[in-house]
């Protein structure tokens, strides 16, 4: 039997799932320092369920969420079988945490991070799993030395899978997460993966829990070094502008809230990404020169940030 079809350790996936949304509330919320994550447990109409933790109006952060999700069902949804046609209609397992965080501040810049794992014909002899998910940053005001620092977290995550991993991750990160109707990155990028299994499932395993562990590396001292930055009016009008291309991307491209919503999840939980407040201003553009317009024209096109270690 090949390690394809092994079956995998779910009990073990979804003790460290439970127990990273558990690490990323308690120290997102330390940052945040006025305001905790409420807690709600749901039920999965098809079996399982979830803990959905929202965090809303916080210092920090105006809107955080950190959702993990156990749900089986009868038909695997096409946001996951269109690339697997010969699983279309079989039953399934699914596990994940799923996060995305709002700032306050227009400086510190919104971030995803998501770990999952699937199982096709979970009950038979012969499952077929695959792991997927990566993070990725959304600035609203670049920093070189910020872009440098989460790419070089991310790299180090991917160290376990060996040094071709990151470079093929990246640009599948800057590859989906792109608006294709503005012609532009949603961000800055990480790292991004889907149907992961060929390493066989305890090597997977380790390099999503390298990922996982990895995320508050990256995140927590962008946050520390941001989160008392002065700024004006015009500047978290500018970041409510920008969130309008967040949600944009999510609505119409997100696999994930596509899946959700195919298998019948939970709506609450599955939009609990998007932000609080938001903005669209018809046919704005960025003055010449500006930090604003040096966002779309420098921060936002794909490219190595780490070419100076590489």
């Amino acid at each position: 039997m090949s390690d394809l079809h092994k079956i995998p350790d779910m009990q073990s996936v979804i003790k460290y799932l439970k127990n990273l949304q558990s690490v990323c509330c308690a120290q997102l919320s330390q940052q945040d320092g006025s305001a905790d994550f409420i807690s709600e447990e749901w039920a999965h109409s098809n079996g399982g369920g979830g803990i959905t933790r929202v965090l809303e109006e916080g210092a920090v952060f105006e809107k955080g969420g950190v959702n993990f999700s156990h749900v089986r069902g009868e038909s695997l949804p096409p946001a996951a079988s269109a690339v697997r046609e010969h699983l279309a209609g079989k039953p399934f397992e699914a596990a994940g945490v799923s996060l995305v965080m709002h700032p306050q501040n227009p400086f510190v810049p919104t971030t995803h991070m998501n770990v999952r794992i699937f199982v096709a014909d979970p009950d038979s002899d012969n499952p077929e799993w695959w792991f997927g998910g990566g993070y990725d940053l959304t600035p609203y005001y670049g920093f070189k030395e910020d872009c440098e620092h989460w790419h070089r977290c991310a790299r180090s995550a991917c160290d376990v899978l060996g040094a071709d991993a990151y470079p093929d991750f990246k640009k599948r990160c800057d590859e989906y997460f792109f608006l294709k109707h503005r012609n532009e990155a949603r961000g800055i990028g990480g790292i991004f993966f889907d149907d992961l299994n060929s390493a066989g499932f305890d090597k997977t395993f380790e390099f999503i829990r390298a990922v996982g562990d990895s995320f508050l590396e990256a995140y927590i001292p962008l946050v520390i070094k941001r989160k008392g930055h002065e700024y004006s009016q015009s500047q978290k009008d500018f970041q409510l502008y920008r969130r309008g291309r967040y949600v944009e991307f999510n609505l119409v491209f997100d696999r994930g809230t596509l899946f959700g919503l195919q298998s019948g999840g939970r709506t609450e939980s599955i939009l609990m990404s998007l932000p609080p407040h938001v903005q669209w201003k018809y046919g704005w553009e960025a003055e010449p020169d500006s930090a604003e317009q040096k966002l779309t024209e420098y921060y936002l096109k794909p490219q190595n940030w780490l070419a100076v270690e590489s």
